[in-house]
């Protein structure tokens, strides 16, 4: 191949494509392959080096993941991490056990820094766990790296082979010093140059998109946001007018955001697109009248877009191809693979049983929220299209708990916007990862204006994160919430009160449904 290459095992992880990314911030080029992958395919892709994700399984169980142990002679180094560690042991002579202490969360964990893994990392580190299983004792060859108090084998390598292994996960913003022990793998110890680039990326997807659509036409979701903003300009760049973006207004959308989405790429706007607008918000409230639980709100709001958007693709004609600004957050979430199912992502895991387009297009689907952005940025799109404010496909339906009305809408979208102005004038929005109101089902008791009310409670929500995997909550100044909760008590109609959400990601997710 002409281009340097890391791979990445999956044995089931959340995190197998979270590690791909880090390789790729080392600028090396990375894709994740299935377990059991052959070692001819191995072969053929010439990678410098392999890792093996975690995984939800025991070795020991009946359908666990096992590659053959013949990987180990190809003279590829390999990194195993947390249950790929553990299948390193065990593949190799060690063994493996239940933990007499399962160790979960921020961990104290003391490495050999002679190891070329832990170069430059201290002696003493706080790294992510989350095993049940533990390696009790190391294969032959191998020597111990890390250990904590209760995990003999946290870190195990056996140089002259490229073999390295360790229990807890690099790859999470958790593990303070993970991208400093991956970038000694994939630089040091596979010798990667680093010479790649996200135009790479770019070059290459307009190239097999191409290949893909050929003469055929393709119609794309485009909602206005980030992701589905850059696969609509991405697939323009690669198939021009075969290209008709339909943007469907469901009456879910920020304030004024149908119309500013229109500004940006109806007729009007700089991109020249076929852009079909398609007002259906009294179709979506019918179809969400009564409906309460988060799951079945995604998947009506998702079946609803679909049936849409065939609609269109009729009045078109002959559409053979829908393209969707999926990212992978949205995939793992989703629960495709083997990763446990959070909740459903209308572009993924909400989409009904029966399409009726030739293909999906999902440009993106292996990408992070910043890994957009600089896509975004290296198709020209302006930063201020580019750095916008995340907002998921249903929309505010899953930012109002419990049943979806008009009225709670227009609440949602007042809140929300005093809380965005007011946080912009702030001048604090582009330290957050993602801000907004939700509206909560709960109804209290207050006083306004010497008199009872019984209104709506308002959530506030601002997180820190990058890659939208993990979010801490965002320590807004108290001067900032509390002149927000005083404009939106005052200026919106039915709210009587107003919180702030204190939650992580996880236990939390970003959003509140």
């Amino acid at each position: 191949m002409g281009r340097e290459m890391v791979i990445v095992l999956d044995f089931g992880g959340q995190y197998n494509q979270l590690i791909a990314r880090r390789v790729r911030e080392c600028n090396v080029y990375c894709e994740v392959h299935p377990y059991n992958i052959s070692l001819e395919k191995i072969k053929q892709l010439q990678p410098k080096g392999i890792i093996f994700t975690g995984g939800p399984n025991s070795v020991y169980a009946k359908d666990a993941a096992v590659c053959g142990k013949e990987i180990f002679e190809l003279g590829i180094p390999i990194l195993g991490i947390c249950y790929g560690s553990q299948l390193m042991a065990y593949l190799l002579g060690g063994k493996v056990a239940s933990a007499p202490v399962s160790e979960y969360g921020k961990t104290e964990v003391e490495v050999d820094t002679g190891s070329d893994m832990f170069k430059g990392v201290s002696e003493t580190t706080i790294c992510w766990m989350s095993h049940t299983d533990y390696i009790e004792k190391a294969p032959e060859a191998f020597r111990v790296t890390a250990r904590t108090t209760v995990c003999p084998v946290a870190g195990m390598e056996c140089p002259e082979k490229g073999l390295y292994a360790v229990q807890f996960h690099p790859e999470v913003m958790h593990t303070v010093e993970g991208m400093t022990m991956l970038r000694n793998f994939v630089m040091n110890i596979c010798q990667c140059s680093g010479d790649w680039k996200m135009d790479s990326f770019v070059e290459t997807t307009i190239h097999a998109v191409q290949e893909k659509v050929g003469n055929g036409k393709v119609l794309c979701a485009l909602s206005g946001g980030v992701d589905s903003s850059v696969a609509a300009v991405l697939l323009a760049k690669a198939v021009g007018k075969q290209l008709t973006c339909v943007f469907v207004d469901h009456g879910l959308l920020r304030k004024n955001e149908g119309d500013e989405v229109e500004a940006v790429f109806g007729p009007e706007g700089p991109y020249e697109l076929n852009f079909i607008r398609v007002n259906a918000q009294e179709r979506f409230y019918k179809k969400l009248a009564g409906v309460t639980e988060p799951e079945q709100k995604r998947k009506i709001i998702g079946e609803e877009f679909i049936r849409v958007f065939e609609e269109e693709a009729k009045k078109i004609g002959a559409v053979d191809f829908l393209v969707q600004g999926t990212i992978y957050p949205d995939v793992i979430e989703s629960g495709l693979g083997k990763s446990a199912t959070i909740k459903s992502h209308h572009n993924v895991g909400g989409l009904p049983d029966y399409v009726d387009f030739k293909e999906i297009i999902e440009p993106l689907r292996m990408l992070f929220k910043d890994e957009v952005r600089k896509a975004g940025l290296e198709l020209g799109i302006p930063e201020h299209l580019v750095y916008r404010q995340p907002f998921p496909g249903p929309g505010l339906g899953i930012r109002i708990i419990g049943e979806v009305t008009e009225e709670k809408v227009h609440i949602v979208q007042d809140a929300d916007y005093i809380y965005r102005e007011e946080i912009a004038k702030a001048g604090i929005d582009k330290g957050l990862g993602q801000y907004f109101a939700a509206l909560t089902n709960m109804r209290s008791v207050g006083v306004m204006g010497d008199e009872r009310t019984y209104d709506y409670a308002v959530a506030l929500r601002a997180v820190c994160t990058s890659d939208f995997m993990t979010a801490d909550c965002a320590e807004i100044p108290w001067e900032v919430l509390s002149k927000v909760a005083n404009r939106i008590v005052n200026e919106v109609k039915g709210v009587n009160r107003v919180l702030y959400d204190c939650t992580s990601k996880p236990p939390g997710t970003i959003e509140f449904e």
